[in-house]
């Protein structure tokens, strides 16, 4: 059970994706990834971005992030448009990117230390209720390579939370962990989103875990990727991922995706 989700901070922002391609340049000549992304996601929506490799996902997230630049098109919080990374949002990746030197605590507070106006005691009571958000205030100052995968992935998670971001872009962060762990994590981030408010965009090849946690479910087609289909997931949480609903859904998603690659 999550505690302290209180603590949450703000609550998410709408985020506006307006015409956006992206074509890198490859060694056979241009790539497009991306062509056409026209997204309108509400403050507080749980979105997860699923298809094939090589449909831009990942690329789509590092834009919205202000990590990469459209090649054309626009990406606008809030009316603002996006020009570079923000503390108004924050990335999670497939791997958790703790810093080893440092103890749990200190990772949480890493992204805290640039947060300009805190002193050392609100720094150290945001890592604190973050890491009760997520289950882990007993294990504050362990070292990380005394934690599992899932624990790792929880003070990830905790960092991420720290700086109140309002937007949570999630990049495959479960992909690597066992069956047993990822479904308490689902279970987690649920509870967290109900709780926060804030927006997610989410990045995975698993349909059920899409169904399981979005509010909305975003189809790219690959080579390059498009928007090909989206499903507004309309089941009560919190979602058990074994549910027979979830199945049939996500069985849809599957077969829209390998007609859309036929």
């Amino acid at each position: 059970m999550i505690a302290g989700a209180e603590h949450c901070g703000p609550g998410g922002c709408k985020l506006r994706i307006a015409g956006v391609s992206k074509v890198f340049d490859g060694r056979r000549g241009k790539v497009v990834a991306l062509e056409g992304i026209n997204l309108n996601i509400r403050g507080g929506e749980f979105v997860c971005l699923v298809g094939a490799s090589g449909c831009g996902k990942t690329s789509l997230l590092n834009i919205i992030a202000g990590l990469e630049f459209p090649s054309s098109g626009v990406v606008e919080l809030d009316g603002e448009p996006v020009t570079g990374p923000g503390r108004d949002r924050t990335v999670m990746f497939q791997e958790s990117a703790l810093f080893p030197w440092l103890d749990v605590m200190g990772n949480v507070m890493f992204g805290l230390n640039l947060v300009p106006g805190l002193t050392r005691g609100d720094r150290l009571a945001m890592a604190e209720k973050n890491l009760e958000l997520v289950g882990l205030k007993e294990c504050a100052h362990a070292h990380i390579h005394e934690l599992s995968g899932g624990m790792k992935q929880r003070v990830a998670l905790a960092r991420a939370l720290a700086t109140s971001p309002r937007i949570l872009l999630m990049d495959e962060p479960f992909a690597a962990l066992d069956a047993m762990t990822r479904e308490q994590l689902y279970q987690d981030i649920q509870e967290i989103h109900l709780r926060c408010g804030m927006t997610i965009v989410f990045v995975t090849h698993n349909m059920r875990e899409a169904v399981c946690l979005g509010d909305r479910v975003v189809l790219l087609t690959p080579h390059p990727g498009r928007v090909c289909e989206e499903y507004f997931v309309d089941f009560p949480h919190p979602r058990d991922i074994n549910s027979s609903d979830l199945a049939a859904l996500s069985s849809r998603i599957t077969r829209d995706l390998k007609g859309a690659t036929a």
